[in-house]
């Protein structure tokens, strides 16, 4: 069980930069657990506030809702309450519910509620999902405001008057107008988190409506680069902000865009390229092919902290 009470974890996060550690396969699809200690060890070496297991870019929608307990019980046992462990959740209620108790009993420090299976739903139905797995834990709560699952302020308020452990807001949409009125209704009673893939291009206009941190992706591969992109944006230095994306994140959203699912793809090509091969992603999603990921290997070869952590995983 986690140490930590929701407000307590929803402070830590919204502290500084967040990520979601991918979930490494072997070649037959089942979990690598060796490879994933070791990949937690290493990214707790570096200034993040949080690290999210079987999240999205951890294929939590490919792990099995037993798996997600165990692959969040392994984070928590290796990062050694170094940095806060949420875990994901999400399908419908019933097994969001039993995803998120199991998540809290392996040790996670909060959750991550992800969008509802497949189905769109009214306010109200939406409203008595989050407050179900709230009702299910008592580790804090981020809601993931996306797709299927688009919150209104309105319902938003009654969760957080009804829900004590409904701590944050994800925004996945970039509704401008949508977040701003989100803000101005509950201020700082939730902790707001920038979930836009990629969250980069996001990151200066939102820290101005009051978002403080946001998931970093590419974290799991250059947390140099990451955690060096952070910092400037916190102290919006926009021309560090601006060389950043120009340099790299926008040249390796040119290649995410080619193909459906390679939001998640290219991260674990990622880890292939510096040295810390994490296997493939599970079906339906593909992987990148040789030539793609040899231009992502010419984007990273770029950064200057890329030789460092290609020695580390040496």
């Amino acid at each position: 069980m986690s140490k930590m009470t929701p407000q307590e974890m929803a402070q830590k996060i919204g502290s500084g930069l967040l990520s979601f550690p991918v979930t490494p396969f072997k070649a037959d699809y089942s979990f690598d657990e060796a490879t994933y200690r070791a990949n937690m060890d290493w990214l707790c070496g570096y200034d993040v506030a949080g690290l999210f297991a079987a999240g999205g870019t951890g294929e939590f929608f490919s792990l099995t809702p037993t798996e997600v307990p165990e692959v969040v019980k392994v984070a928590v046992d290796e990062t050694k309450g170094r940095v806060p462990v949420l875990a994901g959740t999400g399908y419908g209620t019933a097994i969001a519910r039993e995803i998120a108790i199991g998540a809290e009993k392996a040790g996670a420090d909060g959750l991550l509620l992800l969008p509802p299976y497949l189905t769109h739903s009214e306010q109200e139905g939406l409203a008595a999902h989050v407050e179900a797995v709230c009702a299910a834990v008592k580790i804090g709560v981020i809601v993931y405001n996306r797709d299927n699952a688009i919150l209104q302020p309105d319902t938003l308020a009654r969760l957080a008057e009804r829900c004590p452990n409904l701590v944050g807001y994800k925004d996945g949409i970039g509704d401008i107008e949508l977040m701003t009125r989100v803000y101005t209704k509950l201020g700082d009673r939730l902790t707001y988190v920038g979930g836009l893939p990629t969250a980069e291009t996001f990151a200066l206009p939102y820290l101005d409506m009051g978002v403080t941190t946001y998931s970093s992706a590419v974290f799991n591969f250059v947390p140099e680069f990451a955690t060096n992109f952070y910092a400037a944006v916190r102290k919006r230095d926009h021309a560090a902000i601006h060389a950043g994306l120009k340099d790299f994140i926008l040249p390796l959203i040119a290649i995410r865009n080619r193909k459906k699912g390679y939001a998640v793809s290219i991260i674990k090509a990622g880890m292939k390229v510096i040295g810390r091969d994490s296997g493939p992603v599970r079906p339906p999603l593909t992987d990148l092919t040789e030539q793609e990921i040899a231009e992502l290997a010419a984007l990273v070869k770029k950064l200057p902290a890329a030789r460092s952590s290609q020695q580390a995983a040496e």
